[in-house]
């Protein structure tokens, strides 16, 4: 039997636009040691970090309810649009006050409405049939940059400084909304005209989907540990290296998915779901124990396959739950726990250290 197509022209478009916004976000994964050089600490850090969460997760209602009556495409476009205004506004930050405040938090902004909208045009146009392999294959889009942008800011940093940083995710950003001009919105989900949408209240309390909550929150408030502050964690310590964790966390979370992208649909999300957060945990263990640059960097594999699987299959089970006419509002909550995560980790983490 045929298996129908993954890689449409949609489908590449959009995992295209979507790798070069994340490879721009994923450029400040070095703006904590940029806020530290112009004067602030590690709980400053983290209440910038968990500001951006904040006004992310705020922000999640009314896009899950724009995705859900008017589509994906405005949302996408409307993202690509600040998120490259805002990346050029970073050059006028010089002090750590509240227009930096000010600036993280319309980043967030912009992030939450990229994230959340074309992965939910991803889960509209991929087969159901192939679903969790679909959107862990358009999730390389966002993982693989975990790499790069670390690599590249390493790169900028060691030749020339900050500024160039965000002259760069400025360049990057601007091209991902170039991308996503030619994408149209999918036609509405079979039953989605039969059961109109009841609000993303309704969709939050669906009692099939509040596990998938409770464990998306765990995820994503561990992981904020990392992706907060891994960089000023081996400046102080002295050894390891961002761009090397981030390479091979990426690398590892890239090459489960390529290899196996479809083990999950075979047999069954949950029996897959297990082994991987295991695996994500022992990964943050040896990096909170670890005394090497080669223990920092075995923790990055280790939780890039955790990641690898965790994050495709909670999204899939998401997809696979919700109402054809909520998917959007579903997806919004999802995708806040993200940011959830970074609000409760970040300063949290921060006043522990």
């Amino acid at each position: 039997m045929r298996r129908e197509p993954l890689l449409t022209r949609p489908f590449l478009l959009a995992f295209a636009a979507y790798f070069l916004h994340s490879l721009s976000f994923n450029l400040f994964l070095h703006l904590p040691g940029f806020v530290r050089s112009i004067g602030a600490d590690e709980v400053t850090i983290g209440l910038i970090y968990g500001a951006t969460g904040l006004t992310a997760v705020l922000a999640r209602p009314a896009l899950g309810r724009a995705m859900d009556v008017y589509g994906r495409r405005g949302v996408f476009l409307a993202g690509g649009v600040l998120n490259a205004v805002i990346c050029a506004l970073y050059l006028t930050v010089h002090a750590p006050g509240s227009w930096l405040y000010t600036v993280r938090i319309i980043h967030g902004l912009a992030e939450a409405m990229l994230f959340t909208s074309l992965f939910a045009f991803a889960a509209d146009i991929v087969p159901a049939t192939r679903r969790i392999e679909g959107l862990a294959i358009f999730g390389i889009s966002g993982m693989l940059p975990l790499s790069l942008g670390g690599l590249l800011g390493d790169l900028l940093l060691a030749r020339w400084g900050f500024a160039q940083v965000f002259e760069a995710a400025t360049l990057l950003a601007a091209v991902g909304l170039a991308l996503t001009l030619p994408l149209a919105d999918a036609p509405p989900a079979p039953g989605a005209e039969a059961a109109p949408p009841r609000g993303l209240l309704a969709a939050g309390r669906q009692r099939d989907l509040l596990p998938l909550w409770f464990i998306g929150t765990v995820f994503s408030t561990a992981v904020a540990a990392h992706f907060t502050f891994l960089k000023t964690y081996v400046m102080t310590v002295g050894f390891g290296s961002v761009g090397l964790f981030f390479t091979l966390y990426s690398l590892a979370a890239v090459g489960l998915r390529l290899v196996g992208a479809s083990l999950p649909d075979r047999i069954g999300p949950k029996r897959a779901l297990v082994p991987a957060l295991a695996v994500l945990a022992a990964g943050l263990w040896l990096l909170a124990t670890g005394r090497s640059a080669a223990a920092v960097a075995a923790a990055g594999v280790l939780c890039g396959l955790g990641h690898g699987y965790t994050f495709p299959i909670l999204l899939g089970m998401v997809v696979s739950r919700a109402r054809p006419a909520e998917r959007g509002a579903a997806l919004a909550i999802f995708t806040a726990l993200y940011d959830l995560g970074s609000l409760i980790g970040s300063p949290v983490l921060g006043l522990v250290i």
